[in-house]
């Protein structure tokens, strides 16, 4: 039988979508390829589960809410190592893109908080849009986070071989203090942010299993 959707959750569907496909092509155009492939990555996937569980049955917030709001806690938590230890610069060295700290602060600890607030209330409300936004939050933070796990074995493209940090413009943006953390020239296997990584994960992880169960429950 064919979904029959309400006028709210065919906007929130639309937007989901645009959103989709305006991010990654706005993250490759500022910044490149890297935000294409885990931003992009994590709205498209967040989409369909979106779509196949919470658009069709909004979850109950006493379930959701409190799975969102510790995925959001440990994220920023997650953040705070990263804003430490450079990781937008860092990042801007291993795939010789322009990502400035100021970007990092402005995405991460100005917008991002705004979002997640009205997620919240969203969630509360059970308005379907809110739902896709904490789907993305559960597959970006829950799954994409491994990636941290693995930058320490890339070589970077800029000066791999040299460990001081370097200044240097990137397709015409200065970025400074771009830290090596690439284990063959350090020694060391770190990439920042990587510590604190397993704080989102778990309970977005965990989210994840939760939700698909609740849709399978629901079903039968």
């Amino acid at each position: 039988m064919k979904a029959k959707f309400s006028i709210p959750q065919k906007l929130s569907l639309v937007i989901a979508i645009v959103f989709t496909v305006v991010a990654p092509i706005m993250g490759y155009l500022s910044i490149g390829l890297p935000p294409v492939i885990i931003v992009g990555g994590s709205a498209l996937i967040g989409l369909v589960c979106w779509y196949v569980t919470y658009l069709k049955n909004p979850v109950d917030p006493k379930i959701i809410l409190p799975l969102f709001l510790l995925t959001v806690a440990g994220l920023q938590i997650h953040i705070i190592e990263e804003y430490l230890t450079g990781f937008a610069p860092a990042m801007s060295r291993l795939f010789g893109i322009p990502w400035s700290e100021k970007s990092f602060l402005m995405v991460f600890a100005l917008v991002g908080p705004t979002i997640y607030t009205l997620t919240a209330l969203g969630l509360y409300y059970k308005v379907p849009i809110a739902g896709f936004v904490a789907w993305f939050i559960f597959i970006g933070t829950g799954v994409a986070e491994f990636t941290h796990f693995i930058f320490p074995l890339i070589r970077p493209e800029l000066n791999a071989a040299t460990l001081n940090p370097i200044t240097a413009p990137i397709h015409g943006e200065l970025i400074v203090n771009m830290r090596n953390y690439y284990l063959g020239t350090t020694g060391r296997y770190y990439f920042p942010g990587m510590w604190t990584a397993i704080l989102p994960m778990i309970p977005g992880i965990y989210a994840i299993y939760r939700l698909f169960k609740l849709n399978k429950s629901a079903k039968a």
